[in-house]
């Protein structure tokens, strides 16, 4: 990795005396068990054979981050020596579009994910669904051997989350988040820096994921085919409880909807939460967390004929962890202005840019003959690519990936608190050791999962 570190002009004889001489200063019980899987296990993926090639399948192919995965591991077939050998989605078209593109036969290609499971010829799954079918296709590919990409959020619900952590750590198998933010160098070299001390203690940090539109965001197009026939809609909805007919408004639109997302602080957070906790040098659980959504445009009017959104136009969320460390993230989909990312020392400020690729330390004025400021540029910035071949080394060599089942762990921690903060207008305390989540005045809150509330 070239930081290109490029300090300032030479230090004061004062400050080279200070830098000699200065020290280096759940949760999970609540949710129901998902089922166990109604097939037999099939032998432990082994990537030492063929090459040591990883064959690849991938479930949830959506015009989206779906195919855009199905492709880039297709394109990239030979610079990472893998292959796709199965595909799986519920919408016949997308079947059609994996069996193009990645030159699959119609015996490749699956509704049902369980049968494609059934191969001997899948050493690792990619997921990338809508959220509610995260969890149990986790846990599923993980007890037939397989290796696990899925993509944020980890799952639906907390206790849910915490079922697949158990399980990640039992398989001993790889599992990587899709949050490529993970694999920017910006994020890594801040962890580098605050873990020398070059800032000082963290106090706070600032994160945000804003946009804007006319139409209102995920009011996706809506296909000519998505019609009940050529959709398995039952099977789509998984655990879902609020289960209406068919609606190519939910399919397409699913992120405007509580039973399927947790609106932008599942969609829009996960992509900062994940990479500024590896930017601390030590991702924290939280041990509290409030967060308050508002929807005051009313977007979806200037569309006719879309139903308002159930999710809130506009969220913020602020964590505190056990070292103190306070992270404030915001997440707008009616205002796409943002002040940035940012992390908050007791002597220096960390910045990285929109890119993840560069980073500014810039010293706190009481500290300016102690530290010089710096520019560490031309790292390596978010790259999906990038991403899915840092699972592949992992699984190739056995290493934890960036965004490993811990850090997506305590993320979705957050993701889960903040909802439940929002939801039911209350401050969510939590005790990573017992997994339980309580209100100030120390009332258990039973966590949210799916039938708590009428839209799940």
């Amino acid at each position: 990795m070239d930081t290109n570190a490029t300090p300032s002009a030479a230090a004061l004889p004062r400050r080279d005396f200070l830098k000699k001489t200065a020290a280096v200063t759940a949760a999970a019980a609540a949710a129901p068990l998902l089922r166990a899987p109604l097939y037999g296990q099939a032998p432990s993926a082994n990537v030492a054979g063929a090459n040591n090639r990883i064959q690849v399948a991938v479930i949830g192919v959506g015009f989206g981050i779906g195919q855009n995965h199905l492709t880039g591991i297709h394109e990239k077939a030979n610079e990472n020596n893998t292959v796709i050998t199965a595909a799986c989605d519920v919408f016949n078209k997308r079947r059609d579009f994996a069996k193009a593109k990645a030159n699959l036969k119609d015996a490749d290609v699956y509704v049902d994910y369980r049968k494609m499971l059934e191969r001997k010829d899948i050493d690792a799954v990619l997921i990338a669904t809508h959220d509610p079918l995260h969890a149990q296709m986790i846990l599923d590919s993980l007890e037939t051997g397989r290796h696990v990409y899925c993509e944020k959020p980890l799952t639906r619900y907390l206790g849910e989350a915490f079922q697949v952590y158990d399980k990640v750590k039992s398989s001993g198998k790889v599992f990587q988040v899709g949050s490529q933010g993970c694999s920017a160098g910006g994020y890594q070299k801040c962890a580098e820096l605050i873990k020398d001390g070059k800032i000082g203690p963290l106090v706070w940090g600032q994160a945000w994921y804003s946009r804007n539109s006319l139409t209102g965001e995920w009011n996706y197009l809506i296909e000519n085919e998505t019609r009940p026939e050529n959709i398995d809609w039952e099977r789509w909805l998984g655990p879902v409880k609020q289960r209406d007919p068919f609606s190519a408004e939910q399919y397409h639109r699913w992120r405007k909807y509580y039973r399927y997302c947790a609106g932008p602080l599942g969609d829009l957070a996960p992509h900062k939460l994940h990479p500024v906790l590896l930017a601390t040098g030590h991702p924290e659980f939280p041990v509290r967390v409030v967060s308050i959504g508002t929807s005051n445009v009313h977007i979806d009017k200037n569309v006719p004929g879309t139903p308002a959104r159930e999710i809130p136009e506009h969220a913020q969320l602020l964590a505190e962890f056990p070292s103190g460390f306070v992270l404030m993230v915001t997440c707008c989909t009616v205002n796409a202005s943002t002040p940035g990312t940012s992390l908050y020392g007791h002597k220096a400020n960390l910045e990285i840019d929109a890119t993840g690729g560069k980073v500014n330390l810039l010293p706190q004025r009481e500290f300016g003959d102690e530290i010089d400021p710096e520019n560490f540029a031309n790292l390596q910035p978010e790259e999906i690519r990038v991403h899915e071949k840092n699972w592949f080394d992992c699984i190739r060599s056995g290493k934890q990936p960036n965004a490993d089942i811990e850090l997506a762990i305590r993320v979705q921690t957050v993701i889960s608190l903040a909802e439940m903060s929002d939801r039911l207008k209350v401050a969510c305390l939590f005790d990573e050791k017992t997994r339980k989540v309580t209100t100030g005045s120390g009332t258990e809150v039973t966590p949210l999962t799916y039938g708590t509330l009428p839209q799940s």
